[in-house]
């Protein structure tokens, strides 16, 4: 009915969804046109071939604030810490629309892989959700880190990235 109804310009559905219900079931009903979230597989194609469509909220606003904090984007070395549809694969599709070079860090990545890529980038976008997943790591003194994770642990916030590590620009959690 939401699809149909010309008074609605568009739909979100937060997510994760509760357990007995299908995720894609109910993402793929949402007309791709009123998908705000940008979920729906046109908007995310879209999205990979660098074509027009909505694009998630969370990735772009990490897109903004990096261009309005006057961050330079193109050809730095970006890494991704995960790998999910919600926030690591958007963000990093459009850092390399923007010229970065951009590497996806995920659960399968060694400990010395990570090591690697974290010290040599500029760039680093923290969407792993795990807390302090990102404290002894080493970084680049002028690095830019973009904590995307909400841990919550013993009714706190917590970020993925442990607090005041030593890089030139961090997002905090709570209040980034």
């Amino acid at each position: 009915d939401l699809n149909n109804d010309d008074t609605i310009n568009g739909i979100l559905v937060q997510l994760p969804l509760p357990k007995h219900m299908d995720e894609n079931k109910v993402i793929d009903a949402i007309s791709p046109y009123k998908d705000v979230d940008g979920f729906h597989l046109m908007n995310v194609g879209a999205l990979s071939t660098g074509q027009k469509g909505f694009i998630s909220c969370t990735p772009y606003g990490i897109i903004q604030l990096l261009k309005r904090s006057n961050i330079e984007i193109a050809g730095k070395e970006c890494v991704v810490i995960g790998r999910s549809n919600i926030v690591g694969q958007p963000v990093a599709h459009l850092l390399l629309e923007l010229n970065c070079n951009v590497t996806i860090l995920h659960s399968r990545t060694t400990k010395e892989d990570m090591n690697f890529y974290l010290a040599n980038a500029d760039i680093v976008i923290a969407a792993v959700g795990k807390m302090h997943f990102l404290h002894d790591q080493p970084l680049k003194e002028t690095a830019t880190v973009v904590d995307v994770g909400i841990n919550r642990v013993d009714g706190k916030l917590h970020g993925d990235c442990a607090p005041n590590l030593n890089v030139k620009h961090q997002t905090p959690v709570p209040g980034g």
